[in-house]
């Protein structure tokens, strides 16, 4: 069995790897930190007043001084550093549901990222390296 293999599947790690966040520096975490800081409070004002749709999420982190993300018409990243996005859908009572709420990744640097979500029932910011394919979202998980 692999270390770290979760329930011993074999090749658990290596097929799993996409959903693993890289490692960021001591100096890259300190900074993701100290934005996490700042995000922290915007959010749960938003949470507060029950305000988790995407634009508005949005709205109120611009002002921070971070800048949209936007892509080329390639796909590539073009400038910018924060998405806001709607939740992840889910497959709930053999339907697709996308539950209420905003997804916030913030590129920090190369190799930080502030992670957050905002939605009915609560907000979480946290701080993790980018995802290999996903950037600073977590992938989905695989079936």
């Amino acid at each position: 069995m692999e270390p770290g293999a979760g329930d011993g599947a074999p090749h658990y790690n290596e097929n799993n790897g996409y959903r693993r966040p890289g490692d960021m520096s001591p100096a890259s975490a300190t900074d993701a930190a100290r934005e996490a800081d700042r995000i922290r409070p915007v959010l749960k004002r938003l949470w507060e007043r029950k305000k988790w749709d995407p634009a508005t999420v949005r709205a109120a982190l611009l002002p921070l001084g971070y800048e949209e993300e936007r892509t080329g018409s390639n796909g590539k990243p073009h400038g910018g550093t924060l998405t806001v996005r709607a939740m992840n859908s889910r497959f709930t009572d053999g339907r697709e549901v996308t539950p209420e709420g905003a997804l916030v990744g913030l590129s920090v640097h190369d190799d930080a990222c502030v992670t957050a979500f905002v939605q009915k029932s609560n907000y979480e910011v946290t701080t993790n390296g980018p995802y290999p394919e996903t950037g600073c979202f977590e992938p989905p998980s695989g079936h």
